[in-house]
């Protein structure tokens, strides 16, 4: 199968990675041939750590990097899926699927990995609705084993079963999941976030120790400013404006101080600087 992955940043060369590493051939594309590099570069990383493990040998990194192709252009696609990886801003994503529509062949589908961005309202800007599906992954995609599967409104039964099946062919746990904003995963993981957040911003403990409560009491693997850090406050906050907007209830209203980190730059590790400092 040739896969198109549209956004070649962490997700996105993370998905490369395990469908060339499956064996299917990889078309890895994003607006500006810097990020693509880059994209690759992580990729090729990631295989040689795991060669030095002892998880894969020489042969399968140099096949798994043979797949994959770099490609800045859109057009004259013969993929049979396109996943969509790009940044978490829905007019970004409309257009994205516009343009998948007019150049990937008709029977191909065209899936978001976006993590709460309403399915039915991607597939409406293309000719194809039956033919799309969010497809979320979660981070780090190599080692995290699950996928929503989400259908939209007018997802056919052929397409579910397929995405289905290539989740599991991909050594991931698809779980079918209904077109609410922030689907299960976020729609649960946000708000306690959001409400770590809060609890920072009223004062009420420092970072370090809500991380330690929630490790050590909760037996969580990493706190939750720790892992808002590692997502991106920027992703954290775009994903509880979904949530905000698409219920109307107060309870998701994003914390002033997770708006005013994203202001100021301070988007994490990516950045540098969020509610920790890195080198």
């Amino acid at each position: 199968m040739e896969i198109l992955i549209v956004g070649a940043g962490q997700m996105g060369s993370g998905i490369a990675q395990i469908a060339a590493q499956h064996g299917h051939t990889v078309l890895l594309n994003d607006r500006d041939g810097t990020f693509i590099e880059r994209g690759i570069s992580a990729i090729r990383k990631n295989l040689d750590r795991a060669v030095e493990k002892s998880r894969m040998t020489e042969m399968e990194r140099n096949d798994a990097l043979g797949l994959i192709r770099g490609t800045p252009e859109l057009s004259n696609l013969q993929a049979d899926i396109a996943i969509e990886a790009a940044t978490e801003h829905v007019e970004t994503k409309l257009d994205l699927f516009a343009t998948l529509d007019a150049v990937m062949p008709p029977h191909a589908i065209l899936a978001s990995n976006t993590s709460s961005i309403s399915i039915t309202t991607l597939a409406a800007a293309t000719s194809r609705p039956q033919r799309v599906i969010g497809m979320h992954f979660m981070n780090p995609v190599p080692a995290m084993p699950l996928v929503e599967v989400i259908r939209g409104l007018e997802t056919s039964q052929e397409t579910f079963a397929a995405v289905r099946g290539l989740a599991e062919q991909l050594d991931k746990t698809p779980v079918e999941v209904r077109d609410f904003p922030g689907f299960i995963a976020n729609r649960v993981l946000l708000p306690m976030i959001n409400e770590a957040i809060y609890a920072l911003y009223e004062g009420v403990a420092s970072a370090e120790a809500i991380d330690t409560v929630m490790k050590l009491g909760m037996n969580h693997p990493m706190g939750p400013l720790t892992l808002a850090d590692f997502i991106g406050l920027d992703t954290c906050l775009a994903i509880m404006q979904v949530l905000h907007d698409g219920f109307g209830d107060s309870k998701y209203r994003p914390c002033p101080l997770l708006v005013q980190y994203v202001a100021a730059g301070r988007l994490g590790r990516k950045s540098g600087r969020g509610f920790y400092e890195y080198a």
